[in-house]
């Protein structure tokens, strides 16, 4: 239960609780979530995964739906303010968000619960008393405003109300646990606070390691665009998986598989002295969290695919089509075919030699395009190549 895991408040109690049982009650295990957007990570799966281990002792999931907290916006880990969404953003992103979660969470030990059905309710006085229970210092205490205050970066009141908003789904739930990132340790704990000063037992709290994203430094985030997508093709998030730099493979090991800590201190040890090749372990690193995703056979095609691509030298079989009608600058090309999110990011792959084109196709050889102002020529069945694994193929 503690694979994973970064802190558990009071961990005697909760090992109490574990063992001893809730009143022959199954334990309200909390996770709020914010559904500020379409798309989920395989670093969001670290903490359904989590859930699912709380379900197979026996114990009930509560998630909550966070249709007001998304619309105020998160402050956490953030050096500004979230774009706010509106009602209609936050009730689409939360149907596709609950699909996602229920591929690893088991959706008949689970109820779902929305803000709105306790916030839509608060009044002005409600607001005003709850804004009571902490005061300024408290809030200045948190790592992010205190670096914004410091820096004088504007906080805003509204996002004060943030932690005490999503404390207060803790009293609203009457929960006895509740789990989150690392990034999540404050808001947590004020739920804890709360639930004593409306005459509950304070939840037990348990924040797990939040793991980095594709450049091996910084957390997994769509912002960073450093991320692997939950529903990603299986080839995709094979390629991916082999991508990451090689100290990061026992965090990941850990978080999004369940082989058996002995056996990891094994590959470690056989690392360390030379005698096992990392890229086999990481090999069986990303065949494990694809299976996860999607399946042992689909985990299995994107290892042949890998090594088809990246062993052999060959390009890859299933390249897409991009009908192109006359010439195009090489940036606007990349960015309208969805290989790099912005202008910038397309020049950025080029000026780092990441971007290269097959004139003859995949019998011929390669030319490197190293200038954003290349135009790219209407050749049928040239192969464009951007970055280490996304290709198109030109049709005219």
């Amino acid at each position: 239960m503690t694979r994973g895991v970064s802190l558990v408040e009071k961990e005697a109690d909760l090992r109490r609780l574990l063992v001893e049982g809730n009143k022959g009650e199954p334990l309200r295990v909390k996770l709020g979530v914010d559904p500020t957007h379409y798309d989920l990570t395989i670093g969001h799966a670290v903490l359904f995964r989590k859930l699912r281990q709380f379900q197979r002792m026996g114990h009930k999931t509560v998630v909550v739906i966070g249709d007001w907290t998304a619309r105020l916006g998160d402050p956490s880990g953030r050096m500004e303010a979230r774009k706010v969404l509106t009602a209609e953003q936050v009730k689409s992103n939360a149907a596709t968000y609950l699909d996602q979660f229920f591929r690893i969470v088991d959706k008949d030990q689970t109820e779902v619960r929305y803000q709105t059905e306790w916030f839509d309710t608060f009044n002005l006085g409600d607001a005003i008393k709850l804004l009571g229970f902490k005061t300024v210092a408290q809030m200045l205490e948190r790592d992010d405003f205190s670096k914004r205050y410091k820096s004088g970066i504007e906080i805003s009141l509204s996002e004060f109300m943030y932690p005490l908003l999503q404390g207060y789904d803790s009293v609203a739930l009457r929960s006895d646990v509740e789990i989150g990132g690392t990034d999540q340790t404050f808001n947590l704990l004020v739920g804890r606070d709360l639930q004593p000063i409306f005459g509950q037992t304070a939840q037990q709290i348990l924040t797990m390691n939040l793991i980095v994203g594709l450049d091996g430094v910084k957390k997994m985030g769509k912002s960073l665009d450093n991320y692997i997508a939950m529903g990603a093709p299986a080839k995709d998030m094979f390629g991916k998986l082999m991508s990451l730099p090689d100290q990061t493979m026992r965090s990941y090991f850990e978080a999004l598989t369940e082989i058996d800590t002995e056996e990891l201190d094994e590959f470690d040890r056989k690392m360390t002295e030379g005698s096992l090749n990392p890229r086999d372990v990481k090999l069986r690193m990303a065949r494990e969290i694809v299976t996860e995703f999607h399946n042992l056979a689909a985990a299995e095609e994107g290892q042949e695919a890998f090594i088809r691509q990246f062993s052999e030298r060959k390009l890859p079989t299933d390249i897409p089509d991009f009908q192109l009608g006359s010439a195009k600058n090489v940036v606007d090309l990349i960015v309208e075919a969805g290989l790099a999110a912005s202008n910038n990011k397309a020049r950025e792959l080029i000026k780092q030699g990441g971007v290269a084109l097959f004139p003859e196709g995949a019998s011929g050889n390669s030319e490197r395009i190293t200038d954003p102002n290349y135009t790219v020529d209407v050749i049928d069945g040239a192969i464009l190549k951007v970055g280490k694994r996304n290709y198109l193929r030109i049709k005219a």
